[in-house]
């Protein structure tokens, strides 16, 4: 029971966070597994938190094509481009040892905690359309970034927007609103590919999409007042994420 209000209230801390936050918010679940709640096997931590993962990103994903933000050719074939990467990589991580793999996913958390420093324009094509030139810049770079999810069995956000962006030139909001699309599905690939081998604990699961729900209801209201704030507060957040990735690699 304790572990499992444990996962509830990492859940909640992870809604809030990528409620507030945006990408990178859900690099903290594998970590507060593993530490906080207690699971041993850093496999079955990473294929719970991908999972996890992956039905937040389709909660927000309903609202973001209900709200026409999601531009779905391209975010198409950039997810199954990546669908195949994030098989592989999740293959390659159950090969490692769970020493050795959650050292290098405090590698990946300071990569996600620089990445959300980088400023980035909202300047783009609000109308753009998938072409045939486009089909092969965003296949290569959904291949990578899926890759990166499956072994870390993290949403890859942090990748996803910014290759959507460089290969199509749609907006920021486009972009943050059709990578879902892709993180819906590399979450799911990556934890079914766990599943498969029983390597996912599905009561901390449950918790973790319960916590994460509450979390997401908790962090509405708190938007509009930390608005004229949020830089500092992304600032802040970067370098806790930063720290807890030097905790892994160093501690």
């Amino acid at each position: 029971m304790e572990a499992l209000l444990l996962a509830l209230l990492g859940g909640l801390l992870v809604g809030l966070l990528l409620t507030l936050f945006g990408g990178g918010g859900s690099v903290l679940a594998t970590p507060w597994l593993i530490y906080v709640v207690g699971v041993a096997d850093t496999h079955a931590a990473i294929a719970t938190s991908a999972a996890a993962v992956a039905v937040n990103a389709a909660t927000g994903l309903l609202a973001q094509a209900k709200a026409g933000r999601v531009k779905w050719p391209c975010a198409s074939v950039f997810a199954v481009a990546g669908l195949l990467g994030s098989v592989l990589g999740a293959r390659l991580a159950m090969t490692i040892d769970g020493d050795q793999l959650i050292r290098a996913f405090g590698a990946a958390m300071i990569a996600i905690a620089l990445s959300m420093l980088i400023p980035r324009k909202n300047e783009g094509n609000p109308g753009v359309r998938l072409t045939p030139v486009m089909v092969w810049k965003l296949a290569p770079v959904g291949l990578v970034a899926g890759l990166a999810a499956g072994f870390f069995g993290i949403g890859g956000g942090f990748l996803i927007a910014p290759g959507l962006m460089a290969a199509t030139g749609m907006t920021l909001a486009n972009a943050s609103a059709s990578s879902l699309v892709s993180v819906t599905l590399f979450g799911s690939a990556t934890s079914a590919t766990y599943a498969v081998h029983g390597q996912l604990i599905w009561s901390l699961f449950a918790a973790l999409v319960a916590g994460g729900a509450l979390g997401t209801l908790a962090a509405m209201p708190i938007l509009r007042r930390i608005e004229a704030h949020a830089r500092i507060l992304r600032l802040a957040f970067a370098l806790l994420v930063i720290a807890v990735g030097l905790f892994i690699i160093f501690g």
